[in-house]
């Protein structure tokens, strides 16, 4: 009997009852040890990285104060998203999460598809965290004279080793990489807010409006510009559908995952615009840039010595726990994959701690890519895979807001029960946030440059989508035969 079979017979004996009838022999093998603090804190975790910490200062230079209301507007979509994500693990917890959801709604094709769009996502942001971190060591002179490419090399084997080990050791990683980044946070706003009440002079600049209405206003280059920075702002919330992917590997998900993800809107609206408005108080737009975190940015000119240096060594760690989670969540994913037949068979291998580290591998392969990217163009290399990863994100989202519609659907004539934990408003919710996502896209290519030839990408990915279906269709229906057989 096959691996397959019997993990999926030993799910169908061993599962709650529940109104879904399909099972996914993915889910089998992990060990759940994740729990409450862990989840809540990847939830937190996943909605504050690197595209915040580093990009921020980019978007800032280019959009001015009117970035907040991109970070806000983006943060309500990405809150239906990850809850609509919710109600579907309420539903059927997996560690396939969204991949394991296509399958059931939109058949193997479907799972196909948002596999593998999410690998691109996390693959190319692999390569982004290992920029970011090259680029935040820098910052010490102990490192400039190393090239960027071995930073990356040894960030990427760090957090790889590491990730190998056991889920419980990822889950206590990811609590203490997300302490230390609400930590350094809110230390970086009551700072912010002292400057802006005291009116204390930051690098010659009195803090408070007038830092704002003396400097262009909140749109102080158009307001083109905020539209055309959103994709970059979709890659800062890239991160929290993780808690749905965490959700098959703890104990009580029905429990713990209504609260995490409830969670999220407010620290959206405190972290996120909270510290973009009072980074716009503090400085104007034109003293940051996208060579250096915007809180450095302000930690350095305001004098204190050594506070730029700690907060760069928080940017840093949480570039590192953005890498952290992109390997931890692929694995799981190829997982899923690997066993209905849509991913090499080796990414579905786990090792004696329940880790898959084939997937796990796999992403760090691309990582290095990542590495010769940063060797070929260092100073373009962040850029450049932030795009592709955009793309990847909003294959993502599309496919999970596809997923909630038809579970929406199969509600209404009574093939499945919604839980009480439900997505406020569908299906217009799922309609307007697939249609804001297309919109992005439109955005990307209007905005030109990187953007506009990333898009251009989008007719050949999607023919590598078709193509490795077509390669892989014969396995993926065997495997199902012989489940159904079974």
């Amino acid at each position: 009997m096959s691996e397959r079979t019997t993990a999926a017979e030993r799910l169908a004996a061993g599962a709650p009852a529940t109104s879904s009838p399909h099972v996914d022999a993915g889910d089998a093998g992990y060990s759940k040890d994740l729990k409450s603090r862990h989840i809540n804190m990847i939830a937190i975790g996943g909605a504050i990285g690197t595209g915040l910490f580093l990009g921020a200062g980019g978007r800032m230079a280019g959009a001015g104060p009117s970035l907040a209301i991109a970070y806000a507007v983006c943060g309500v979509f990405a809150f239906f998203v990850v809850r609509a994500l919710g109600e579907l693990v309420l539903y059927r917890p997996s560690s396939g999460a969204f991949v394991s959801y296509a399958r059931e709604f939109m058949g193997e094709k479907g799972a196909f598809a948002a596999g593998w769009l999410y690998f691109l996502n996390w693959s190319t942001t692999a390569v982004a965290d290992i920029t970011a971190a090259a680029t935040y060591a820098h910052f010490w002179a102990m490192f400039s004279d190393i090239p960027q490419w071995v930073l990356a090399l040894i960030a990427l084997a760090v957090v790889l080793t590491a990730n190998l080990i056991s889920v419980k050791y990822f889950g206590e990683m990811e609590f203490w990489f997300a302490i230390v980044k609400v930590a350094a946070l809110v230390a970086f706003m009551l700072v912010g807010i002292y400057l802006v009440v005291t009116q204390h002079p930051v690098d010659g600049h009195t803090p408070g409006f007038s830092t704002i209405t003396d400097n262009g206003g909140i749109f102080p280059t158009g307001m083109l510009p905020m539209l055309l920075v959103i994709q970059g702002v979709v890659f800062a919330y890239a991160s929290v559908e993780l808690c749905g992917v965490a959700a098959g590997e703890t104990e009580s998900p029905e429990k713990i995952m209504p609260k995490a993800i409830n969670s999220i809107m407010w620290r959206v609206g405190l972290f996120y615009v909270g510290s973009v408005v009072l980074l716009a108080l503090i400085l104007p737009y034109t003293a940051y840039s996208g060579d250096q975190s915007p809180f450095v940015t302000v930690m350095d000119k305001l004098g204190v010595p050594g506070a730029a240096g700690v907060m760069n060594l928080v940017v840093l760690t949480a570039a590192l726990s953005s890498l952290n989670s992109g390997l931890y969540s692929t694995g799981r994913i190829l997982r899923s994959m690997a066993l209905s037949g849509s991913a090499p068979a080796f990414t579905g291998r786990m090792n004696k701690g329940q880790v898959p580290y084939g997937g796990i591998l796999l992403t760090a392969g691309f990582g290095v890519l990542g590495v010769a990217l940063n060797y070929v163009v260092p100073g373009q290399a962040f850029e450049i895979v932030l795009n592709f990863a955009s793309i990847g994100i909003l294959g993502t989202w599309g496919m999970i807001m596809l997923c909630s519609l038809l579970f929406w659907h199969r509600s209404q004539d009574g093939r499945v029960t919604r839980p009480s934990y439900q997505l406020p408003w569908a299906p217009y919710t799922q309609i307007v946030t697939l249609f804001f996502l297309a919109s992005v896209v439109v955005l990307m290519w209007w905005g030109g440059g990187i953007g506009r030839t990333t898009v251009m990408f989008l007719p050949l990915i999607a023919a590598a989508l078709v193509g490795g279906w077509f390669v892989v269709r014969g396995r993926v229906n065997a495997i199902a035969a012989e489940r159904q057989d079974a």
